[in-house]
């Protein structure tokens, strides 16, 4: 693991962040898909996570708060949050106590399940008794990936996409997911010492990078089409992933 001094590093830490908040203006979602890889190969799993949960926090109360007025059923945007919450805290625990290298296999397995999901996403609209009924064991599972890993939107994403909400709706709704679960992360990756005085400080700088990616986002989804966006990200995704099996097996 390179030293956090290392001006290479530092620097590729920082486009991975800006890089992640332009994905964020630009789709609303998906930041950690792209800042949490690139920080855990630069230098673990655990460093990553917890120096995100902040900007994870931040930048979702904030688009959170924007669109507010769009909340769709009350009940169920609660039930998503507050399990995507209880399993955050479940994986927290996984990440201060899995070997480095399960983790770091564990998130490329991870990322390339997204990437999976984002191919060959369904064209069919999941019922709306059926995404009341997966509401909570989603919401659990979707947490505990993102406290294990970082990243959950594998399976909250996809869920979300599947039930075809509007796009601000779909916001409002992953962005109190996503909340939730890093105002529950905060005190569990605290509490297990995985996050201290110095990343508190290195995750408010990641905090800001990530605010300054994302008006740059906002004006490149305005002048390209969504889908080469998403190509060229999954193209990176997946450069991304078979490097941190690479690492892990070597």
């Amino acid at each position: 693991m390179p030293s956090l001094a290392d001006p290479t590093s530092l620097l590729l830490a920082a486009f991975a962040l800006f890089l992640g908040g332009v994905l964020k203006g630009a789709t609303g979602a998906g930041s950690p898909v792209i800042a949490v890889p690139i920080l855990s190969l630069l230098y673990s799993v655990p460093f990553a996570v917890a120096v995100f949960v902040l900007p994870n926090l931040m930048t979702n109360l904030w688009q959170g708060w924007q669109y507010r007025a769009h909340v769709f059923d009350q009940r169920f945007t609660l039930i998503f949050a507050l399990t995507g919450g209880i399993g955050a805290a479940i994986g927290s625990v996984m990440l201060a106590h899995l070997p480095a290298d399960t983790l770091m296999l564990g998130l490329a397995l991870v990322v390339l399940l997204y990437i999976g999901f984002r191919l060959a996403r369904p064209g069919w609209r999941l019922p709306s008794a059926w995404s009341q009924r997966l509401v909570a064991p989603i919401g659990l599972l979707g947490g505990i990936m993102q406290g294990a890993g970082g990243i959950s939107a594998p399976v909250s994403v996809t869920f979300l996409n599947a039930m075809r909400l509007d796009r601000p709706v779909f916001i409002v709704t992953i962005s109190a997911f996503f909340a939730v679960m890093a105002a529950i992360q905060f005190p569990a990756l605290w509490s297990l010492g995985l996050l201290d005085d110095t990343r508190l400080l290195q995750s408010l700088i990641a905090a800001g990078l990530l605010f300054a990616g994302m008006p740059v986002g906002e004006r490149l989804a305005r002048r390209l089409s969504a889908r080469a966006f998403d190509r060229a990200m999954l193209v990176l995704l997946a450069a991304i992933a078979l490097r941190l099996i690479w690492v892990a097996a070597t």
